[in-house]
């Protein structure tokens, strides 16, 4: 057994007792490893402690942060937001693909893709010279699956694996802490309808460690009753993590699914605000 799958089996285990608030031994018993040998891996692969992530998954945290979610409400139909609110949009910025590039179907246009380990398990990525175009979690041997995709969205372009290049932009979404006031800007070149270039850009305006709702991000792109097509834009998103479907929560304050497992989305939340709202030790 992987580090990784013993740390998606905690995750697991600490989701679904959470009412019951195990302890720190309960949780190594259960994965048959010493509590301290259990803390060190835990905190390594999620980037906080077990029981910082047990206070993170309650219902009634999650309830707290869809209420303080307060710039994505202010969003204006042209998603025009102050400097302060579109913070997290200007460390990710995305540029949507150009109707005439649409028809040129990548023609001219090189992709270039690597499967690299992240703290969420293996991921598949593919950039442009614009940005990411694509950027999935894996969950078994999906490789040719996302590469066949690619070679169907972008007949005429030229694809080939490169994985000193892609390294790069993995390591500057994932490594270190994260400075909010001096982010590393990453772009990503991404096609869609209008719709759903609104929600993605909408979804970029929630800050990380906070949540929305499908509701609010409705509101926030002009189309209030639309939450259902909203989930769907939100789950058709080519770019996980970075446009961050994971922040949309249930009204309920229940996080709801996820395209790729409602565990690695547990996981990314507690890693959040250990990066972003934890003070340094």
């Amino acid at each position: 057994m992987t580090d990784y799958v013993r740390i998606a089996d905690a995750i697991d285990f600490i989701a679904r007792r959470v009412d019951s608030q195990p302890t720190l031994n309960e949780i190594a018993a259960h994965l048959h490893l010493s509590p301290f040998h259990f803390q060190r891996l835990f905190c390594r692969w999620a980037g906080v402690t077990p029981k910082r992530f047990l206070q993170v998954l309650t219902l009634e945290r999650a309830k707290q942060l869809l209420s303080e979610s307060r710039p994505l409400l202010e969003v204006s139909d042209s998603l025009g937001l102050s400097s302060a609110s579109r913070l997290y949009d200007h460390f990710v910025h995305l540029e949507a693909v150009t109707p005439g590039e649409f028809k040129m179907r990548g023609r001219g246009l090189t992709i270039e893709y690597a499967v690299h380990d992240t703290p969420f398990g293996k991921a598949f990525i593919a950039i442009t010279s614009k940005g990411i175009c694509n950027f999935s979690f894996l969950d078994g041997a999906e490789t040719d699956e996302h590469l066949t995709g690619l070679h169907k969205k972008w007949p005429n372009a030229m694809v080939h694996e490169n994985r000193q290049q892609t390294l790069a932009v993995i390591r500057a979404m994932f490594c270190g802490k994260m400075k909010l006031d001096r982010p590393i800007p990453i772009s990503l070149h991404v096609s869609g309808t209008n719709f759903q270039i609104s929600v993605w850009k909408a979804l970029l305006q929630i800050a990380p460690a906070t949540v929305a709702s499908y509701s609010q991000v409705a509101t926030a792109i002009g189309h209030p009753s639309s939450a259902r097509a909203v989930g769907l834009a939100v789950g058709a998103n080519p770019v996980a993590f970075l446009i961050p479907c994971h922040r949309v929560i249930q009204q309920s304050g229940k996080l709801g699914g996820y395209h790729w497992g409602e565990t690695r989305k547990q996981a990314i939340h507690a890693w959040e605000s250990a990066r972003y709202e934890l003070p340094e030790p």
